[in-house]
């Protein structure tokens, strides 16, 4: 079984610094990390591999330093990594994401499942691996808890649903996009960064993948961001010294009064 894995590298979240002027994150100089949730679909892509045979693709679209993440998805286990690299690139948001991703998919060539991370913490949007499925004409299962069964030309899943879960069968080639429940990622291992120092990491760029130039960046990305501003504090608290006895029945009597006057109490 071929399984590719998008995904993303993300400022932690202390971090996430936005220019007002396009509306887009500033990455440059600020630490990433692998976008959280795309750890479960690592670990699912691992774990089908492992009892399936086949290999695991990592690839995501993001700056030079992006390379750090692939080197770690595959320290816990991912066979290769693809690095998609562009000035061209910058400002896509998820219409023109998706439209590169598919463009890398249909050039690494042969595979039987694509398994997404449910959204990434920078974005929040969850669009990317659907638009992806809908590039490519592919069948999608969104918020997937669990894979219950794969055969050469189907998967079944677990899809978490408001109402609680629904059972799906997908023909394979399929997308997949995962929530928490699906796995338990792992830790990289000392075999696994060894790997991963020794493994070239191919670049897919403009010179080498077939793309129109205007569906890309700013110029290709429909969504507009008109206007950034940022939530304001209403609400202050009233912070009182407890020193001493003395001080802590004060304290407590302060408190008591305040849950009075709020009718908690």
């Amino acid at each position: 079984m071929n399984i590719i894995i998008p995904i993303k590298q993300v400022p932690e979240t202390s971090n996430v610094v936005m220019d007002k002027e396009t509306g887009t994150m500033i990455r440059d100089g600020v630490e990433s990390v692998i976008n959280p949730l795309d750890l479960y679909a690592i670990e699912s892509g691992i774990q089908l591999k492992e009892k399936y045979g086949g290999k695991v693709t990592v690839f995501t679209m993001g700056p030079p330093s992006a390379t750090k993440a692939l080197k770690e998805a595959i320290s816990m286990g991912c066979d290769d990594g693809i690095l998609i690299s562009d000035r061209k690139f910058a400002g896509s948001d998820t219409w023109a994401t998706s439209y590169v991703l598919s463009e890398a998919v249909k050039k690494i060539g042969e595979y039987d499942l694509i398994i997404a991370g449910e959204r990434a913490t920078d974005g929040d949007t969850g669009q990317v691996g659907p638009g992806i499925a809908a590039w490519l004409g592919l069948p999608l299962a969104s918020y997937v808890s669990g894979i219950n069964e794969v055969d050469e030309k189907s998967i079944t899943v677990e899809r978490l649903v408001e109402e609680g879960y629904q059972i799906l069968k997908l023909p394979l080639p399929a997308l997949l996009t995962v929530v928490k429940e699906v796995s338990d990622p792992r830790l990289p291992t000392l075999r696994g960064k060894k790997k991963a120092r020794a493994t070239d990491i191919p670049l897919f760029n403009m010179e080498n993948m077939h793309l129109d130039e205007e569906s890309l960046g700013l110029k290709g990305s429909p969504t507009k961001v008109v206007k950034i501003h940022y939530p304001k504090v209403t609400r202050g608290g009233k912070l009182v010294h407890a020193v001493g006895d003395e001080g802590t029945t004060a304290a407590i009597d302060e408190l008591m009064k305040f849950m009075e006057e709020k009718e908690l109490i």
